[in-house]
């Protein structure tokens, strides 16, 4: 019986300890699937947060934005030229405009006007001096030929008029500007006083040759209307033809619209030193007049190759046969000595300026 016994109480504790072994596992699965549970519960709040952050607007996660620039292939960058263009096109826009708003002004178009009616009187009256008997010398040249008119016509309006017409444009560049008070909103945008600088001189050259341009078209066919056409007699006393001749007046046009130039350069940098236009103006015409009257001084000879109205009337070398290129150069070189040294005085006067209107 003591054996029995001992058996059957053996048998329930075993079956105890299986039971509480059984317990305890139930018990460490269901606190894994509450952990696991809670898991799931914390990755979906992340989720749902997160996709909530990527629904608010102007918030974008780290992550994603360093994914999205990894997903997008890389932009190829500006070519270095493109500002260049864009500044080049900027200076030709306004080169544009102030070239249109120069050939639109009244008094522009009135003093072109001028100058084209000057060769109209000048051609009539050498018609009606012809017909006179015992005329020579330039009356002679210009009845034999049409061609001559144009060099005639030069040679009376390359010494006053022409540079009249060229320094009331010239100077008024920037004093013009500066006294309208509208030169600090030119430079309020981002054009430079450098570029702006280069802008009215050339907008000045352009008329200078819009003057030089209409003198000798205006002559030309008033001398094709009044006088005969054909060969052309130099001053050297050779004949040329039509066509050779027709060629010769472009270089002149050429020369004295490069005398026009230089001038103008002289009114630009006198325009940078007043507010005034018409200071610039009449101080320009004042040293046009002083270097002809020191031209008609035979003690001033010495320095009258270095006045600049000396150079205007080279361009009777294109009569000569062969054309007197060297007088030619050294005109030209002339010009551009007056070109660069005004040049450089009106940038160091313009760039340094204290602008107030």
């Amino acid at each position: 019986m003591s054996t029995a016994e001992s058996t059957a109480e053996t048998a329930t504790a075993e079956t105890a300890t299986a039971e509480t072994a059984t317990a305890e596992t139930a018990t460490a699965e269901r606190a894994t699937a509450e952990t696991a549970g809670t898991l799931g519960s914390a990755v979906g709040t992340t989720g749902a947060e997160t996709q909530e952050e990527r629904r608010t607007p102007g918030l974008v996660p780290v992550a994603e934005s360093m994914r999205t620039t990894e997903r997008r292939p890389p932009e190829p960058s500006a070519s270095a030229p493109a500002p260049v263009a864009g500044r080049a096109w900027a200076f030709w826009r306004l080169l544009g405009s102030e070239l249109g708003l120069t050939f639109r002004r009244p008094r522009n178009l009135m003093m072109l006007a001028v100058l084209g009616v000057v060769p109209i009187v000048i051609g009539v009256a050498l018609r009606l001096v012809a017909s006179e008997e015992g005329m020579g010398g330039l009356v002679q040249d210009v009845v034999g030929n049409s061609l001559m008119l144009t060099f005639v016509s030069f040679s009376f309006l390359v010494l006053l008029l022409m540079p009249v017409a060229v320094s009331v444009v010239a100077g008024d560049s920037i004093a013009g500007e500066a006294g309208a008070g509208t030169l600090r909103y030119l430079l309020a945008a981002p054009a430079g006083r450098t570029r702006l600088l280069l802008v009215k001189y050339l907008n000045a050259v352009v008329f200078a040759y819009a003057v030089t341009a209409v003198v000798a078209l205006t002559a030309l066919v008033t001398g094709l209307i009044l006088f005969p056409a054909g060969s052309v007699t130099l001053l050297s006393g050779s004949t040329i033809s039509m066509a050779d001749g027709l060629l010769r007046i472009l270089i002149a046009v050429g020369y004295v619209g490069a005398g026009m130039a230089a001038l103008a350069a002289v009114a630009v940098a006198l325009s940078t030193f007043t507010e005034v236009s018409i200071g610039a103006i009449a101080a320009t015409m004042v040293l046009v007049i002083v270097c002809q009257v020191l031209r008609a001084i035979p003690e001033l000879g010495s320095i009258t190759p270095y006045l600049l109205p000396s150079k205007f009337t080279n361009f009777d070398a294109v009569l000569r046969s062969p054309i007197d290129f060297g007088s030619l150069r050294d005109g030209l070189l002339a010009f551009g000595a007056y070109i660069v040294l005004f040049g450089s005085i009106a940038w160091a006067r313009f760039s340094g300026k204290d602008i107030t209107s």
